[in-house]
Formats: C-alpha cells, sequence, structure tokens
C-alpha cells in the first residue's frame, strides 16, 4: 500500500474513532474492506490514538482563534495524522513530505478552506519542532 493511501484510510479509521469511539483494531479492519494490513496505516492509527493527548495539545497551542473541538473531525483528524508523523517519524519521513501530503489529503475530503487551514497550523507546529 502506498503512504498516501496509508494516510487516507488512516484518516478513515481515524474518523470512526473520533465519532463513534470504535477500537482501533476495529477501525483499521474496516477500513482495509478485506485487504491485506499494511504496517504504516496502523502505525499512524494506533501511534495517535496512543499519543493522542500530547498531539492535541501541540495542536491547541497553534490554533488561532480555535479550539480542537470546534475544528472539523476531517480536519482534526488530518492534524493528528500529520502531527503525529512530524513529532514521531522525522527520520523516516521528510517534514516537507508530512505538510504536502496532509495539505492534498485536505483538498480531497476537507471543505474549501481546509487545506489552506491544514498548511497554518502545520507551518507553526513545524516551526516549534524544528
Amino acid at each position: 500500500m502506498k503512504r498516501r493511501t496509508a494516510r487516507e484510510k488512516a484518516l478513515q479509521a481515524l474518523f470512526q474513532i473520533d465519532v463513534s469511539e470504535t477500537e482501533p483494531a476495529l477501525a483499521i479492519e474496516h477500513v482495509l474492506e478485506g485487504e491485506a494490513g499494511d504496517k504504516y496505516l496502523t502505525g499512524l492509527v494506533t501511534g495517535v490514538v496512543e499519543n493522542k493527548e500530547e498531539i492535541d495539545a501541540l495542536i491547541k497551542v497553534n490554533l488561532e482563534k480555535w479550539t480542537l473541538e470546534r475544528l472539523a473531525t476531517v480536519d482534526r483528524n488530518l492534524l493528528r495524522i500529520a502531527v503525529f508523523e512530524l513529532k514521531y517519524c522525522r527520520e523516516e519521513v521528510p517534514v516537507n513530505v508530512v505538510l504536502d501530503e496532509a495539505i492534498e489529503i485536505a483538498k480531497l475530503y476537507g471543505d474549501d478552506q481546509s487545506s489552506k487551514f491544514i498548511n497554518g497550523v502545520l507551518s507553526k507546529i513545524k516551526q516549534q519542532l524544528s
């Protein structure tokens, strides 16, 4: 599975977990729709779930005039995936790739403003983590 696909599936799984409190393993199984499992997908979902408090704290301090709870579910979970990758996958994934992927996925799954919003928040977080 390509990493872009893994990120998109991770977004779908995290959306389910966020909205209906589904167990991570069940959410992953559901989004795979019978396909073989993927190590990167599983790593993203479990990594975000296990580090959610720390990830959310980092997102919260970089939101202007927004609360995490007010964000669209897609945007919130896309930010979580990208922050996880920025913070915990630096050796494996270049920072600019993380930002580019998050922006492109936001264009597909978010609303008209999602990609700009995601870019702005992630740019601040990128500077903080550098």
